[in-house]
């Protein structure tokens, strides 16, 4: 598996130099005052409060920008509050084309705050169709955003073809890539063009269920100021504890996703041969509809998957009181293995109709694939199948 160069030692090295700190420490500190004593009125040595800046959230906020290969990145007390700051540097009349899969935490911001109480206009389009695309532009259209793979649906949108129809319609519109479900391990959608990256580092950049955060990562000179204005002027910035925690769970990152990737790869090969099984939606499998362009623009893939089970709600319901290595359980990303449903648990909040358009069926089940032994995931998956359609 190719990955990219130096990945390891950028997570383990990258704004951890000691010589920052007095006595030298390999380990970053905690700074937990919200103060700092300037040396004259208005002249901080770096920071003068931290909602502005703190020295274990730069610490964080270097390394993280060393793994997606960024200039810039800020941190926001949890992925929804990253894709909010973004988002705030629209205004009102301006319009948003979004993936019509997508988190069902972002589309209920679009739906139920922007357009009703910000006067923003969306649009929710399969990206995966290049004519849907160019079809969307509007001479109002400010963003494009976007998930690939896409949640819950796996749907691998070309990066490099949405910026290029969207640098066509208008140079200044900003392309958003949330690359939650991949982590910089496995891709870097600034590299194929994207202005902003976002993550929930919540999932695989901290990996350890520990921790809401999320973060922005951009090239870009105009939205760095606007997104250091956010954190100082919205300030929905996180602890000097959890910025700590996930500097730590990060050294182990590129380690975990390889992990995640072999396990995930076991277990879809061995769902899309279960005869419980009517479909499985993992780009890393060639069965999937977009492969050849996930093959182009990553380097590997994390332990998202979803599967379309035999039966309706009923085999569902059996199916997760049958796990017992999986934890039913919402959010993904942790060295733990967890399954959901998404039509009534992560995308509820998907109005029913768009649900059935899509696919969100109430025989989708959503896998995290965590690092456990293999053998022990497939036994549980077989185990819980038999039971949820005990008939074939």
């Amino acid at each position: 598996m190719s990955t990219f160069p130096g990945f390891g030692t950028n997570a383990v090295h990258v704004g951890q130099e000691p010589e920052q700190w007095e006595m030298n420490q390999v380990v970053p500190l905690i700074s937990l005052s919200t103060t700092y004593k300037q040396d004259a009125p208005g002249q901080p040595k770096a920071h003068d409060y931290s909602r502005a800046g703190n020295p274990t959230r730069d610490v964080l906020q270097a390394n993280l920008a060393a793994l997606e290969d960024a200039k810039y990145c800020f941190t926001f007390g949890s992925g929804l509050a990253s894709s909010s700051a973004i988002v705030n540097k629209l205004k009102t009349g301006d319009h948003v084309i979004c993936s019509d899969d997508v988190y069902g935490g972002t589309q209920r911001f679009l739906r139920k705050v922007s357009i009703p109480h910000h006067g923003l206009e969306a649009s929710f389009v399969d990206l995966t169709k290049q004519g849907e695309i160019e079809k969307a532009f509007k001479p109002n259209t400010k963003m494009v955003w976007f998930e690939s793979p896409s949640n819950p649906l796996l749907k691998v949108v070309d990066i490099q073809a949405v910026v290029a129809a969207a640098r066509k319609a208008n140079p200044d519109i900003i392309v958003v890539v949330d690359n939650t479900f991949m982590s910089p391990y496995f891709q870097r959608p600034l590299s194929l063009g994207a202005d902003v990256v976002v993550h929930s580092i919540t999932k695989y950049i901290n990996g350890h269920s520990d921790v809401v955060m999320g973060c922005v990562m951009t090239d870009r000179e105009d939205i760095k100021d606007h997104l250091f204005f956010q954190q100082l002027a919205v300030g929905a910035v996180p602890s000097p504890f959890d910025c700590f925690l996930v500097n730590r769970g990060i050294k182990t990152l590129h380690l975990r996703m390889k992990a995640h990737y072999e396990n995930a790869l076991a277990v879809a090969q061995y769902l899309e041969k279960n005869e419980r099984v009517e479909k499985v939606l993992y780009p890393a499998l060639p069965s999937h509809p977009q492969h050849e362009v996930h093959r182009k623009q990553t380097k590997g893939m994390s332990g998202m998957m979803s599967f379309y089970l035999k039966g309706g709600l009923e085999e569902s319901q059996r199916f997760f009181k049958a796990v017992k290595v999986f934890t039913l359980a919402e959010s993904l990303g942790g060295y733990e293995s967890l399954a959901e449903l998404p039509s009534v648990m992560t995308h509820a909040s998907v109005p029913e109709e768009d649900r059935a358009k899509l696919g969100i069926t109430d025989n989708l089940i959503r896998l995290s694939v965590g690092i456990e032994d293999k053998d022990d995931l497939i036994a549980d998956l077989e185990n819980a199948l038999k039971a949820a359609v005990p008939s074939i």
